[in-house]
């Protein structure tokens, strides 16, 4: 057998490898907050899905997730998106002081959490996440990004708190907070956007996104067990042709 067949095969089988703890790094990932729309505008509004795996080991469950809002935003209004088997509920806080946004608006009382709830028998397992979507405005006009604590509890009691802020670069904590950065207000001054369609695709394009991304991942992979395959056979087939040569050879001197 040639050491390039030997190589080739070796190769494959690495990167094979590689992909499986890939796939395993996906699972130890943390909560995130993603924006599948145009970005949110400083003064506007804002469609984001919270990711949240659950990484305990089997029986463990997530079953609460619950993101803080900060009252200094002064984000006046949150809409979440159904998740099947759970329930949220939106916190709002009185402001010590109100909040003047720009067009006027005096914001007397803010959000400051939002949190979903498993039924039982929805609580999110160990090899699963799950996306819960909001819409949420106005957003401040004083910073480049907004911060969105989050707390995963466990069906074991433990609470997980994803809250620690990343330095601008620096090394990305072990519990890192979720961050929404923001764009510079829009010139013609609308900086709403449009808010309920963004919300009403949001969660379709997520869901669509990670479909696409395990569809891919296991095409990949089952592409490349097939190839791993054809090079077994293929060494194995060439060894017997090999061996009936020399066999025919080796009659032939006698």
């Amino acid at each position: 057998m040639s050491q390039h067949v030997f190589k080739r095969a070796g190769f494959l089988a690495a990167t094979v490898g590689a992909a499986g703890l890939l796939g395993a790094g996906l699972a130890s990932a943390h909560v995130t907050a993603n924006v599948y729309g145009p970005q949110p505008t400083k003064g506007g509004y804002a469609a984001v899905v919270f990711r949240v795996p659950s990484e305990e080991k089997d029986p463990v469950t997530t079953t609460k997730v619950a993101v803080d809002f900060k009252a200094d935003y002064g984000i006046g209004s949150v809409r979440t998106k159904p998740v099947p088997g759970w329930t949220a509920q939106v916190t709002k806080s009185k402001l010590p002081t109100p909040i003047t946004k720009d067009n006027g608006t005096q914001i007397t009382e803010a959000v400051t959490a939002v949190t979903w709830t498993a039924q039982p028998g929805s609580e999110l397992k160990a090899v699963d996440y799950q996306e819960f979507s909001v819409s949420f405005g106005p957003l401040p006009t004083n910073v480049d990004q907004v911060e969105f604590p989050a707390h995963q509890t466990y069906s074991d009691g433990k609470v997980v708190d994803w809250n620690q802020p990343t330095p601008a670069g620096g090394e990305e904590p072990e519990h890192p907070a979720p961050v929404v950065k923001l764009a510079e207000k829009a010139k013609d001054g609308d900086a709403h956007g449009s808010m309920a369609n963004t919300a009403s695709t949001n969660g379709e394009q997520a869901t669509a996104t990670a479909a696409n991304t395990s569809d891919s991942t296991a095409r990949w992979l089952g592409g490349a067990g097939l190839l791993v395959g054809a090079i077994g056979l293929g060494v194995g087939a060439g060894a017997t042709i090999r061996a009936r040569k020399a066999t025919a050879k080796s009659g032939g001197n006698s």
